[in-house]
């Protein structure tokens, strides 16, 4: 956080974001002098409010006198102000009951967690597929083929070999290919494949004033080459959840949360990202870098198998989402499922 409040005004945040939270309906300062029980009139708290406005905590929408948190607001409030719900006994039960018995696959507990989350939130459940044995890539080569195809030859964890066809806008000669691998074995190998896939998506997608053009030409050949190689996905659970909630009910962005759901790969990396987190994190607004998820949050923790990360789970829901009860929620079931993969991943 790059700017803090006085007590006074966190508090007085604290309360607005709970409320708001609460009832979905812009929070007067009215209201925050019943629930501050701090003394303040009215008018003091407006000049309070007016300042965190103006700092870009909080905004007014045009068709109400209260206020509403803004992304900056929520991000105070979770880094900040804060105070985590302990889970209820029946919360714990479920979680424990759903994903410890110990007959259970591995598609079936990470169904079974994503279906949890959904149940225990009313939002959306996420939860990757576990990748303990992630493939390192070791080596890349390239063939030409007949016509516009290219043979990408990987040599990936010791010496396991694994052959793609990729389909190129042009020919290419061998010469150039060698070139290609040689760049590519110079920058990325020693990568895992999911994490790689993601590094030269984005390489490909760069402007070539700010990536060497041969680079960019052989990054865009090595990631068609890793797509749909990878068993890099995830389980959606509760998506028709979100409907309910007022904020997402437009009809053009439920059409497009829902269609990034179902592509699922679109919104891989930015599970991809936690993979190397510690513990919870979290996405407020447009902090996650996809405009379908603006007005979502998204809730993610990695879990692990024998003592390696494997994946992530996560809530995506409004940025309106309980916070508070939701993170313990993400991070519990984080934990159990981690207990019961042990061994079996």
């Amino acid at each position: 956080m790059s700017e803090s409040l006085d007590a006074r005004a966190a508090e007085l945040l604290k309360l607005l974001v709970e409320r708001y939270i609460q009832d979905g309906e812009p929070v007067g300062s009215r209201t925050l002098s019943r629930l501050a029980g701090l003394g303040l009139s009215p008018a003091t708290i407006r000049n309070v409010m007016a300042d965190l406005d103006e700092m870009g905590f909080v905004a007014s929408p045009h068709t109400s006198a209260g206020r509403v948190p803004t992304t900056r607001g929520y991000r105070y409030f979770v880094d900040a102000l804060l105070a985590p719900e302990k889970l209820t006994d029946e919360e714990y039960g479920q979680i424990v009951d759903d994903l410890l018995p110990g007959d259970r696959s591995v598609p079936d507990l990470v169904q079974a967690a994503s279906a949890l989350l959904s149940r225990l939130t009313r939002m959306a459940g996420v939860v990757t597929v576990p990748r303990r044995n992630l493939a390192i890539l070791r080596r890349i080569e390239f063939l030409p083929l007949s016509g516009s195809r290219v043979l990408a030859i990987l040599v990936v964890n010791q010496q396991e070999v694994q052959n793609r066809v990729v389909h190129t806008d042009r020919a290419y000669g061998a010469d150039e290919l060698v070139r290609y691998a040689n760049l590519l074995n110079e920058h990325f190998a020693g990568r895992d494949l999911v994490s790689l896939r993601s590094a030269l998506a984005r390489d490909a997608g760069e402007t070539q004033a700010r990536i060497n053009v041969m680079l960019h030409d052989a990054a865009a050949m090595a990631e068609r080459a890793l797509r749909g190689g990878e068993q890099a996905d995830y389980v959606v659970a509760g998506g028709p959840n979100l409907m309910a909630f007022e904020e997402l009910a437009d009809i053009r962005r439920l059409r497009g949360l829902f269609d990034a759901l179902d592509r699922k790969r679109d919104l891989l990396s930015l599970f991809d990202q936690c993979l190397q987190s510690d513990g919870v994190q979290i996405f407020i607004g447009d902090e996650s870098g996809y405009r379908v998820l603006d007005e979502c949050s998204v809730v993610t923790a990695p879990y692990t198998v024998d003592g390696q990360v494997a994946g992530v789970l996560g809530v995506i829901g409004p940025t309106r989402m309980s916070y508070s009860r939701i993170i313990p929620l993400v991070q519990e079931t984080a934990r159990v499922l981690s207990e019961g993969l042990k061994g079996e991943a």
